[in-house]
């Protein structure tokens, strides 16, 4: 199993709650300090470094017009990362295609880092999150139509060598595509997607493509990740691998379950101040009716409550937090019933979590929780993993009784 360490890079110094409607589109930015900001990004910037030091792959995306994630250009960020590491792999997971009028410019960034890191880039591509339609200016229907044809105009991109071509789409149209520089990976660096579905990830397995899954959880991970395993199967006559999947959830590893306790409680910052409205957490043709109706019912897309509560979101596998040893039995629970995956992807800072904290227990991890989960995965067979889980009768939520769930009440 690979591991990757992730922050959203947010901006925590937030006005009283009371003041403002939404932390996302418009928040006015009079509410962020330009020094306040620069120390954070050089902050997050050391502990992206850190990563490296430690053993860990290095993830981040991009968001815009929000203080949950101050990265609204994920190419700069990583670009400096590309020059600054010399070892970890480069994970952007990513790329809002949909919000981007020109997807040769992100087939350009994307090899330009691949270069520059000599072939330490995997590139991510998604949908976007709905709060982001209005902010782009975009219609949210038809989102994934246009994510797929501009990874298909990507891929050209990255692949064609022998001179421009020209690319009509029903969404997009490029003429003289020719990029300098081609990827330093051949014939492209690795590729991810996202998938909120069974049947968003049918493509990504068509395509033998990296499907993450952001804070699915139980009720959740074992249908999404059946969806790919079935369309892998029937397209290539084959188990989808284990390092076809990933799955991202929020943790924090402590000496002891006091100290995880008081790291895991800062990290649900992340979860606690996500205060979006209606309009831009539903906009009309971005869900379909069934998600549209939960998410005015309360739930968000991910299936995180709007108040969420730290032992709940341990209870259905969206928080890991303990001791090495419960995080791995937290992290292997949630692995055996969703028929495996190869990568986890850590958010291991939020909020107001000092940097030593954050590195601490990003180094518990590493050396303690790492290596076990390596062990896990090094043998396991995907169709009898898969196989497995099939038996398990279906579940929302696991009893964290053994876990520690009383340093959580």
């Amino acid at each position: 199993m690979k591991t990757w360490w992730f922050t959203e890079n947010c901006y925590p110094h937030l006005p009283e709650e009371s003041s403002y409607r939404s932390i996302r589109v418009s928040l006015p930015n009079i509410n962020c300090d330009p020094e306040i900001a620069s120390d954070l990004y050089n902050r997050y910037l050391d502990l992206w470094c850190a990563c490296e030091e430690t053993g860990l792959g290095i993830m981040l995306n991009e968001h815009h017009q929000t203080a949950t994630c101050m990265i609204p250009a994920g190419p700069i960020m990583l670009g400096i990362l590309a020059r600054v590491t010399s070892t970890a792999r480069l994970l952007i997971l990513g790329n809002p295609l949909p919000n981007r009028s020109q997807p040769v410019r992100v087939a350009e960034e994307m090899a330009l880092i691949d270069v520059i890191s000599k072939g330490r880039l995997e590139c991510g591509f998604v949908r976007s999150v709905p709060y982001e339609a209005a902010a782009a200016n975009i219609l949210p229907y038809r989102g994934a139509e246009r994510l797929w044809e501009a990874h298909d105009l990507i891929l050209k991109a990255w692949t064609t060598h022998d001179g421009p071509f020209n690319f009509e789409g029903r969404w997009y149209h490029h003429r003289q595509v020719n990029i300098w520089p081609r990827p330093y990976q051949q014939p492209h660096p690795p590729v991810w997607v996202t998938m909120g579905s069974a049947a968003s990830s049918v493509k990504v397995a068509e395509h033998k493509h990296i499907g993450a899954v952001f804070l699915a959880g139980y009720p959740q991970i074992r249908n999404i990740y059946d969806g790919y395993r079935q369309a892998y199967l029937d397209t290539h006559g084959s188990h989808a691998p284990l390092d076809r999947l990933a799955y991202l959830g929020l943790c924090y590893v402590g000496e002891n379950e006091r100290e995880a306790a008081e790291g895991a409680k800062k990290l649900m910052w992340y979860m606690e101040s996500n205060k979006v409205p209606p309009e831009f957490s539903n906009p009309p043709g971005y869900h379909s009716p069934q998600i549209s109706a939960q998410v005015m019912n309360g739930v968000t897309r991910s299936g995180v409550p709007t108040q969420p509560k730290l032992n709940e979101q341990m209870a259905v596998g969206n928080v890991f937090a303990g001791t090495p040893d419960q995080v791995f039995e937290q992290i292997k629970d949630l692995w055996e019933y969703s028929g495996g995956f190869g990568h986890m992807l850590i958010m291991g800072h939020a909020g107001f979590l000092s940097d030593k904290d954050a590195v601490k227990s990003m180094k518990l991890y590493s050396k303690e929780v790492y290596p076990r989960l390596k062990e896990l995965t090094a043998n396991a067979d995907p169709a009898e993993l898969w196989e497995r889980s099939q038996a398990m009768p279906p579940k929302a939520h696991v009893d964290l009784g053994n876990f520690g769930i009383e340093f959580v009440r």
